[in-house]
């Protein structure tokens, strides 16, 4: 017992510790959701995804066999899921059969170690050691990302490649000699673009990304030539382009990557919400809201006319839309039981947001509040990139649609911050971190402010 506990005391041993509690976790809830697809709050989508799958799998190509959601006909042409993630599906379907558990237990183990290890290292390199292993435990621990973690859905893929984008863009702009080599730049490239191809909406944080990039590098005088930054764009032009031209090819005429912005932007604003939004309604309803005369469009031109039909309703109502958006707020950071819910999704948001939201929002305000001075100084520090990803990505979803599950990747970021103020507070009342690991106040690296 004695050695056991010594070789907790080591950082790195605690981390595995962590790690393996956290493959635990996801393979208990893997186990629990089985070999079937079933509906589960909040995760209708791997029916569709386990459908459209095995349609691949036969030949169909991405069809489904009936009329599905949105409002695609049988045998009819989709672009609406992820391309990436249907296809990783119908490879394990290939392999192992047509069991759902095989590929839940895939996600399980590789998404078990790699969320929590990238909270660790994007931790640890804003705050120190200390907020690291706090991250990557709370990262482990955290309800929502457990219950998704076994799902056939984009999260768990989704929420990794965001962290690991984060932390890639942290290299870049720390260390000169990594952010000196083009490899690098045209990795970055290769996990934003599995990011967009895994839900097209990433493809506006990019922009956002790339001028966070650019501009810390600069602050720290170091000199980045146009070629490098350009880059990770053509990395992700290039991988979005085949689908482009796939589909172009299906719908004979263009469509950049997936089928869904023109819907969600439609349904998620629509005058019949008036100034209050409702995240879900019964599907006829939605399918209600299209006018008749265009139900007979395939899903792309539909979707395109549905974007301009929404656009046009915030151009007739601004007003409206602007209290629709604030409306949003509610549903998005909901952190309270509601009697709407079944009893899991109450258990997971109040064990998971309900109670770490005000660590991440008081974190993050002392964050900004250490950050205090020269504004140049202050927007080139490593934690403006997370505020910044925080902030425009929530605010995409506040715009447009907003429900519990589109906030996750905002938790996975916002970790980080509620592990530097519990870091913070264990070296100031309690010292857990020095006494069992002689891990020193956990402070933010001075390079991350300055030149």
């Amino acid at each position: 017992m004695k050695t056991i506990f010594c070789w907790l005391k080591s950082p790195s041993h605690f981390l595995i510790l962590i790690l393996a509690f956290s493959v635990v976790a996801r393979l208990a809830g893997a186990v629990y959701m089985g070999d079937r697809v079933e509906e589960l709050p909040g995760t209708f989508d791997q029916i569709s995804y386990h459908l459209l799958a095995q349609r691949v799998l036969g030949g169909y190509g991405f069809t489904f066999g009936q009329t599905w959601w949105p409002m695609t006909g049988a045998g009819e042409p989709t672009a609406h899921w992820s391309f990436l993630y249907t296809l990783y599906l119908a490879a394990v379907y290939s392999i192992f059969g047509v069991h759902p558990l095989v590929a839940r237990i895939m996600q399980a183990i590789l998404f078990g170690i790699l969320q929590p290890y990238l909270t660790f290292r994007i931790g640890r390199r804003l705050y120190g050691p200390a907020a690291g292993l706090i991250g990557a435990l709370l990262a482990a621990g955290y309800a929502y990302f457990i219950y998704y973690g076994g799902t056939l859905m984009t999260e768990p893929f989704y929420i990794t490649t965001i962290l690991l984008a984060m932390d890639l863009c942290l290299d870049l702009v720390m260390d000169t000699k990594r952010g000196n080599k083009p490899i690098n730049w045209g990795i970055l490239g290769l996990v934003l673009g599995i990011t967009v191809l895994l839900r097209q909406v990433f493809l506006l944080m990019i922009p956002f990304i790339l001028v966070w990039v650019a501009w810390a590098i600069h602050y720290r005088g170091r000199r980045l030539s146009l070629r490098l930054l350009v880059l990770p764009i053509l990395v992700v032009i290039a991988m979005i382009l085949p689908f482009t031209i796939f589909n172009t090819y299906r719908f004979g005429h263009p469509v950049l990557l997936n089928t869904n912005a023109g819907y969600a932007f439609f349904w998620g604003n629509h005058p019949s919400y008036g100034t209050k939004f409702q995240s879900i309604l019964p599907t006829e309803t939605y399918q209600q809201m299209i006018p008749e005369a265009l139900r007979s469009l395939d899903e792309a031109e539909l979707d395109s006319v549905l974007m301009k039909l929404a656009l046009q309703n915030v151009v007739d109502d601004p007003g409206r839309y602007v209290l629709l958006s604030f409306s949003r707020v509610k549903d998005f950071f909901m952190f309270w039981p509601s009697p709407d819910s079944v009893m899991i999704s109450n258990i997971s948001r109040v064990v998971s947001f309900g109670i770490l939201w005000p660590f991440m929002l008081a974190g993050l305000v002392l964050s900004l509040w250490q950050l205090r001075g020269k504004f140049e100084e202050a927007m080139a520090a490593g934690s403006i990139l997370l505020i910044l990803f925080i902030v425009v990505y929530s605010g995409i979803h506040l715009m447009t649609w907003a429900l519990v599950r589109y906030r996750l990747p905002v938790d996975a970021v916002a970790l980080v911050f509620a592990a530097m103020l519990i870091a913070k507070i264990d070296a100031r009342f309690f010292h857990l971190g020095k006494r069992w690991f002689g891990i020193p106040e956990s402070a933010a690296p001075r390079e991350m402010f300055v030149k």
